[in-house]
């Protein structure tokens, strides 16, 4: 790759019209572009992406926070349904456990799909600030709560913004960042959900001998720190250039890459040849009828990316994902006591953590399919040994072997399927279809969740199908599906500009085909979308 620096950097003047062969430049000048340069180049879109998915830390905190409530002492003392017959005192039922639960992802999805729609009409930044005003009202509601309906109401309406927060930052990250940058701050999202679950775990451990309300009612209080300074940061952030092209606001889409890049770094780039880009890639989804309606998601090409980014997150739901929140308490059953048991969530987020900001070094050399087809393949391994050992009689020596093997598979699951799946799902969409096919695929990773928070209490419930680590074969069993489905459908976006990847998906390339040299080939068509573009604009 050249690091020459010869040629001019950023152009300030506002061009009148680009040629069509402008596009094609600017993808050889986006691959060209080193990882030294581009963290030089574009310092300002980094740190903008990066402080905008810290409402993702909100999201993992408070969603960790609500699933570990339930065997809080302080909580479960106060607002308990039935009598826990094991100590005499108080528990949330399983029943309320469910209802909460599912009132979580019901407000999700609501938000989800508000999101597709109000941030393609207002835009990234105002539906950001809506969302976090919305949230600092809805954390009134379990703050002051004297009921489980009343956590119920506020379950749903915080799982509004939550649902916002699930994709606005993911897609903003895409929009603003090259393709060199498009793994690490699209997978930073997920490591700012599992950071957001490290401090939730890390706040109920240190309150865990408090008896009183405070118990309870400070780690829902930690929640208004977070609103105010996203609200700052957004406001001094750039609108998404790739929205604005769509709305037709060419040289705000301009000055919006001039806010996100650094041309004093000396490193070349072309303003002319990359707004071209941009616009040529909008004009192509335009003629293959990409639309940005939701009924769009499921027509011509635009259904298999849909497809594509649905099945990546469902991927994440069915994998033995569910699995691995029982890993403490199979340690818990060899004889782990309860405050241990929630150092163990502690230091089992943490090993989650770590297998993250490995990923991070990782998805440098080695692509989104690869992670997932290697995850899937791991987990699979360790899914049926978990099932096999299953098979005996249980005892502390198996129980503990259970929950060491499903904290390695955590690890494995952060280490590639975790972070990649965020990726891909920003990355396989057409550009004008981004928001609301993210919003989709993680409707559809929420729905799939209504599915295993009814099968897992039943298959380590006692009193249900009580099978415990055999288990472990179901899971396998449909991990093994996900794998046939990764194999044959997964494409591999790394290293794709956006326009290559609407080429690739346009001429309906087999998954097993996607790379540059493919893309190379059918680049002539783009200059064949610039020259009619300049055509339509000469005759208005």
């Amino acid at each position: 790759m050249s690091e020459s620096h010869e040629k001019p950097t950023v152009e300030t003047t506002a061009p009148q019209g680009g040629g069509p062969g402008e596009a094609i430049e600017a993808i050889n000048n986006e691959r060209q572009m080193t990882l030294r340069d581009t963290f030089r180049f574009w310092p300002k879109a980094i740190g903008f992406s990066l402080l905008l998915s810290l409402a993702v830390i909100m999201e993992g905190y408070d969603t960790n926070l609500m699933s570990n409530f339930y065997a809080f002492p302080a909580f479960k003392n106060a607002f308990g349904d039935e009598v826990d017959h094991s100590d005499g005192g108080m528990l949330i039922s399983s029943r309320w456990q469910t209802i909460i639960g599912n009132g979580v992802q019901v407000g999700s999805i609501i938000g989800l799909f508000i999101n597709g729609i109000v941030s393609e009409w207002l835009g990234y930044k105002k539906t950001m600030i809506i969302s976090m005003v919305v949230m600092i009202g809805a954390v009134f509601i379990p703050f002051f709560s004297t009921g489980l309906p009343m956590f119920l109401a506020g379950a749903l309406i915080q799982g509004i913004p939550w649902g916002v927060f699930q994709t606005l930052a993911v897609t903003y990250a895409a929009d603003v960042c090259p393709v060199a940058l498009r793994a690490y701050m699209t997978s930073w999202i997920n490591i700012c959900w599992v950071i957001g679950q490290l401090i939730s775990s890390g706040i109920l451990n240190g309150l865990l001998k408090r008896t009183d309300q405070w118990g309870y009612r400070i780690p829902f209080a930690v929640q208004w720190i977070w609103p105010v300074p996203i609200i700052i940061v957004t406001l001094f952030a750039p609108e998404s250039p790739w929205w604005l092209i769509r709305k037709n606001r060419i040289e705000d889409a301009r000055a919006a890459i001039r806010s996100l890049t650094t041309p004093e770094s000396g490193v070349p780039f072309d303003m002319d040849a990359h707004i071209e880009l941009m616009k040529v890639t909008n004009q192509f989804e335009l003629e293959v009828s990409s639309g940005t309606h939701y009924w769009d998601l499921f027509r011509g090409t635009d259904l298999r990316r849909t497809e594509i980014a649905a099945m990546v997150w469902v991927t994440q739901s069915f994998c033995g994902v569910p699995f691995m929140g029982y890993g403490v308490q199979f340690m818990k059953q060899a004889g782990l006591s309860t405050d241990s048991a929630y150092g163990m969530n502690l230091g089992q987020t943490g090993i989650g953590l770590a297998g993250c900001i490995i990923a991070w070094w990782i998805m440098t050399y080695v692509g989104r399919r690869t992670l997932y087809l290697t995850g899937l393949a791991s987990m699979f391994v360790i899914l049926m040994i978990i099932g096999f050992l299953g098979i005996p009689t249980s005892t502390s020596q198996t129980s503990w072997a259970v929950g060491s093997l499903i904290i390695i598979m955590l690890f494995i699951f952060q280490l590639t399927v975790g972070p990649a799946c965020y990726t891909i799902v920003a990355e396989v969409p057409s550009t004008r279809l981004r928001i609301k096919t993210v919003a989709f695929a993680r409707a559809a990773y929420n729905a799939a969740g209504f599915i295993t928070n009814v099968l897992m209490p039943k298959i380590v419930g006692a009193n249900d199908w009580n099978w415990g680590a055999k288990g472990g074969f179901f899971w396998a069993g449909i991990d093994l599906l996900f794998l046939i489905w990764t194999f044959f459908r997964l494409p591999e976006p790394m290293g794709l500009t956006y326009s290559e990847l609407d080429l690739l998906f346009e001429h309906k390339v087999s998954a097993r085909k996607f790379s540059q040299e493919a893309a190379d080939v059918l680049k002539p068509e783009l200059e064949e979308v610039g020259r009619r573009g300049e055509k339509a604009a000469a005759l208005n």
